[in-house]
This record gives C-alpha cells, sequence and structure tokens, in this order.
C-alpha cells in the first residue's frame, strides 16, 4: 500500500512578493512540527519535545499493524535498469527535482536503488526526529567511497568526513575547539570581517571605475560568481591558514584559479562516481575517473604548499616568542591552533585542513549567488534587513561579534536561502536500531536520506513556502510567541555530525551580506525563478546578474 501524498510546491514558481503582511515578522506563528520522546535539535541543541505536536503524515495498514520494510513505496527494484533510467532522463542533475517528484507520486517515504546504492527517502521534520534518536554516539552517514578511495590510493590520511567509529568521534572532539566551539568563533570573526569589509572596498572601486550613473550613485551590473568564488577562498585562507592571499587584487593567483577549477571539477565528478564501481573505473583508466583523482590531486597540493608556509610562519613566530620571553597573543588561524596544541598528528592535521579548504569555497559561493538574487528580487525585505543592519552596525562600534547579534534578519536570510537553496540536498544517517517511519518499519544499518529540497518546500512544513522571508525564523513573534524550528533548518545538518565548518560558513556568509547591504542597493533585472543544477552542491544552471549601486 502506498502513503498518502503530501504537498511539496517547489515545482510552482517562488513568490518574491508576500503580500501585505510584515515581512519583518514573517508569517504567522506555524505549529511546532517536531515528534520524538527524547527532543529534537534545534541549531544543535537538544530540546525536550513536551508538547510539540507533529504534522507527519502516517498511514496506518487497516489491520492497524506496522507495515514491513517490502511495503515502503519504492521507484524500482533493480538498481542497474534505475541507474540507466538516471543517465537517460539526466536525473543525476536534477536529482533534487527527482526527489521533489517522487515524493509527490509515492508519498513521504520511499525507497530507492541505483546501480550500488541503496537507501530510504524521508522529508517529514517528525520522521527526522526519529532518525536522530537512532543514530547513537558514533553517527554514521554514506561515505563519499571514491573520495575515501582516493585517499587510500596515494595514501593519504583521511578526515573526520571520511571516518566512522571512535576514530572520527575522537578527531571531531578536538576539532570542535577550533571551529565550532563559541570561543573559536569569536577568535575568527575579526578574520572573517576583514575580509568581507576588503571585498565591500573592491566592489565599491569597481563600480566607481565601471559603473554608469552620477557621481556617488554609480551602478554596476555584473556575474559577481566569479568575485564570490575568489572571496570565499580569501576567507577560508584566511582563517583556516592565519593568512590572506590577496584574491582581490587586480590580477588574482593562477594558482588559486587552478584551486577552485579542482574544487569543480571534483564536485562534478563525484555525483556518477557514487553509483559506479569506481573501482573497476579506476583499473580500466576511465576518463571520469582520472578527471577526479586529477582534482583531488590538485587540492592536496594546493592545500599541502599552504600548510607548510603555515608550519614554517608558525615556528618562526615561535622562535621570536622564545627569544621575547612573552607571549605573543596573535591568532594564527586554525592550522595554528592546532599545531601548537599538538593533540592531533600532522598527517590528520593536513587531511582535516584540506577537507575543510575543499568544502569550504563553493559551499559558500553559491549560497551568496542566491542570497543577492533573492534580496535583489525582493527590495522590501532587502530594505527591512539592511535597516536592521544599519542600526546593529553603528551600536556595535566596529565588534562584528555584536553586530551580528544586534541584525537577527541576517542570519533569518541565510536559513532562509539554504532552505529554498540548499547546497547539499540531502543529509544520510544509518540507525543503530530498528525504527519506525510513516508506519513502515525499518531495519538497523538501512541508509536514511533526508530529502532537503522537498522538505524547505513543502506547505505540510511551512506556511508559503515558496515566499523568501527571513522572518520566519525570528524567535519571537508580533504576538509574543515563541516557533520551535526543530529539523526544519538542516542544510548542516543536524547533531553531533553536522557540518563541522558550519560556524565558519554562517559567520562568513552574514558579514558579507552585512557589508554589502552597508554600502550596496542590490537589483535584478528579471525577477523569474533561476534555473538549478545538481553538482553534489546545487547550483544556478546560469549565475544570475546583479545590479549594484552605491548608497
Amino acid at each position: 500500500m502506498r502513503s498518502m501524498s503530501i504537498r511539496v510546491t517547489g515545482s510552482t514558481r517562488v513568490q518574491h512578493t508576500c503580500g501585505s503582511r510584515s515581512l519583518l515578522f514573517g508569517v504567522a506563528p506555524q505549529k511546532a512540527l517536531c515528534v520524538s520522546t527524547a527532543g529534537a535539535v534545534v541549531d544543535g541543541k537538544l530540546q525536550g519535545a513536551k508538547g510539540v505536536q507533529g504534522t507527519g503524515v502516517r498511514k496506518r495498514g487497516v489491520d492497524g499493524r506496522v507495515r514491513s520494510f517490502e511495503e515502503i513505496p519504492h521507484t524500482g527494484r533493480n538498481g542497474w535498469i534505475n541507474l540507466v533510467k538516471f543517465w537517460r532522463e539526466d536525473y543525476f542533475k536534477q536529482l533534487h527535482k527527482h526527489m521533489e517528484n517522487t515524493f509527490n507520486t509515492l508519498g513521504p517515504i520511499y525507497r530507492e536503488h541505483v546501480g550500488s546504492q541503496k537507501s530510504v527517502n524521508i522529508m517529514m521534520p517528525s520522521d527526522i526526529a526519529e532518525l536522530f534518536c537512532s543514530e547513537g554516539l558514533h553517527p554514521q552517514r554514506m561515505t563519499l567511497q571514491p573520495w575515501a578511495t582516493h585517499r587510500e590510493i596515494r595514501q593519504l590520511s583521511k578526515g573526520v568526513f571520511l571516518k566512522n567509529g571512535e576514530e572520527w568521534r575522537s578527531d571531531r572532539l578536538l576539532l570542535n575547539k577550533e571551529v565550532m566551539m563559541s570561543a573559536a568563533v569569536k577568535r575568527f570573526l575579526p578574520l572573517l570581517d576583514e575580509v568581507a569589509k576588503d571585498f565591500s572596498q573592491m566592489l565599491q572601486a569597481k563600480v566607481q571605475r565601471e559603473g554608469r550613473g552620477k557621481e556617488g550613485k554609480r551602478s554596476l551590473t555584473i556575474d559577481p560568481s566569479p568575485d564570490l568564488f575568489r572571496f570565499a577562498l580569501e576567507a577560508s585562507c584566511h582563517v583556516l591558514y592565519g593568512e590572506r592571499i590577496g584574491l582581490f587584487s587586480s590580477s588574482p593567483s593562477l594558482e588559486s584559479q587552478k584551486f577552485i577549477w579542482a574544487v569543480e571539477q571534483m564536485l562534478a565528478t563525484t555525483p556518477p562516481l557514487l553509483y559506479l564501481p569506481h573501482r573497476l573505473l579506476l583499473r580500466l583508466g576511465a576518463s571520469l575517473w582520472t578527471q577526479h583523482a586529477t582534482a583531488w590531486d590538485h587540492i592536496f597540493s594546493h592545500a599541502e604548499t599552504r600548510i607548510q608556509r603555515g608550519y614554517q610562519r608558525l615556528s618562526s613566530q615561535q622562535g621570536r616568542k622564545s627569544e621575547a620571553g612573552a607571549a605573543d597573543s596573535q591568532y594564527t588561524g586554525v592550522l595554528g591552533q592546532l599545531m601548537e596544541k599538538g593533540q592531533l598528528s600532522l598527517d590528520l592535521i593536513k587531511a582535516n585542513i584540506t577537507e575543510l579548504m575543499a568544502g569550504g569555497v563553493d559551499t559558500t559561493a553559491v549560497p551568496l549567488q542566491f542570497a543577492l538574487f533573492e534580496l535583489g528580487r525582493n527590495p522590501e525585505v532587502q530594505e527591512r534587513v539592511r535597516q536592521q543592519v544599519r542600526t546593529s552596525w553603528a551600536q556595535a562600534g566596529g565588534d562584528p561579534h555584536k553586530a551580528l547579534q544586534g541584525a537577527p534578519l541576517l542570519k533569518g536570510t541565510i536559513k532562509e536561502i539554504l532552505r529554498l537553496y540548499p547546497v547539499g540536498i540531502s543529509v544520510q544517517r544509518m540507525p543503530i536500531k530498528d525504527i519506525v517511519l510513516q508506519n513502515y518499519h525499518v531495519p538497523a544499518g538501512t541508509m536514511v536520506q533526508v530529502c532537503l529540497y522537498p522538505l524547505g518546500r513543502s506547505s505540510d512544513v511551512f506556511e508559503n513556502p515558496l515566499c523568501f522571508d527571513p522572518g520566519r525564523w525570528s524567535s519571537s513573534r508580533e504576538e509574543g510567541q515563541k516557533e520551535v524550528s526543530g529539523f526544519r533548518s538542516l542544510s548542516f545538518g543536524f547533531g553531533a555530525r553536522q557540518c563541522v565548518g558550519r560556524r565558519i560558513a554562517e559567520n562568513e556568509m552574514q558579514l558579507f551580506l552585512m557589508h554589502i547591504l552597508l554600502n550596496f542597493h542590490i537589483s535584478v533585472s528579471s525577477s523569474e525563478d533561476i534555473k538549478t543544477t545538481y553538482t553534489l552542491i546545487l547550483m544556478p544552471e546560469k549565475p544570475p546578474r546583479i545590479t549594484f549601486t552605491k548608497l
């Protein structure tokens, strides 16, 4: 029997106006959506579930029994036939739309078998809560096997992204201290703020030099994506290595451009390799595998060069400190902190820094493309966010931490962008015990995928889901009610295995938007929806052109 269908409205045009309703406070308060006796994770914190209602649609059998795993609706039992269909229908590039359409057809849970990959796919917050409660002390997700194979054949250490079990946990706890904890965020926030300020100044000079219009009100229409990639790489290097690499100069280095190309090549070649016997492709010398491995080789080569420079700089600084006999409080970046503490081996430091670098460029540059577009086609929202930013910045006295705290609509903007355009379109977990999802039995060890694109656009989860409304994430509403947002904002994952670079990415994007909004009005020539494509991350098929007008 099939589950009841649910409403996923992403195939309809995203609304860029929300009528007369105040966008500062967003839509009317929504019902809490998380059901779990153990509670819900909200922004990585466990909250009790007492009094929390669920809206997940559950289909009971006529006899009231839990349905078997085999009765879960599916897209076809033969994985290789399904793989051929994926190739023929170009589902790899439109996987997010395929998920959305399949939920609309089969209901809120379905099984899929493509090539060598099997999964159960879900999207309702109540089911995600059940999955969280069964992830255990060492949460396990789908291993990106092509990445792991590259490390093995090149005899390179693996970072936490590719590890599981106690080995993952011990390394992750050490990394958390340098990239996730509030004390670490306060240390690297000024570095991100410095890069965001410099980018804004670079853009102001570019508008003045190349723009049109009267002096002081000049405007420039560009595809900002190349500049956004340079911003993301500059910011990542500054935080991770503690040094600037000069990407805002008129002639950025060829080395950095090659790194950005390598990351894009790695992301593009990963999805098809997930479903194919990549070790066979390796033995055959297939071009797909060769392109993938070559891209990773270049990423590691770039990181190795930067790490060596960081190591030499750190050694030199320590020598000067010893001579002076006093401590130097200058922040040396994540790399320097890890080396100074010496709790991870140099090989593990290299592995994790390289993973953070590879995962920290496209995954922030692309959401910023979407953010500029949505703010451009929603001028009323843009102005409300700007007014809050101006007030907060004036009161913060140049302190970026205080400035962000006083402008919650900035964080709401990022959450709203990642709701509509999630960077990674799924989060996976393998439950350590049998669980029941949508009244179907799911055995321990099954790969369960949380599908974020349909979740973010479902009218069963969000009111007016296609309306761009940063205020919907506000902790308070006009009526003074609080909104429970557990298991609805999941682009960085959830629980102990959420994205290790989350705090860097969140603050990097917020500070970027803060300085852009302080200095520019953003507009777009067309308010038509952006067509999207999937290459391990969700991207625009064609980058939107943005008009920047100096304020």
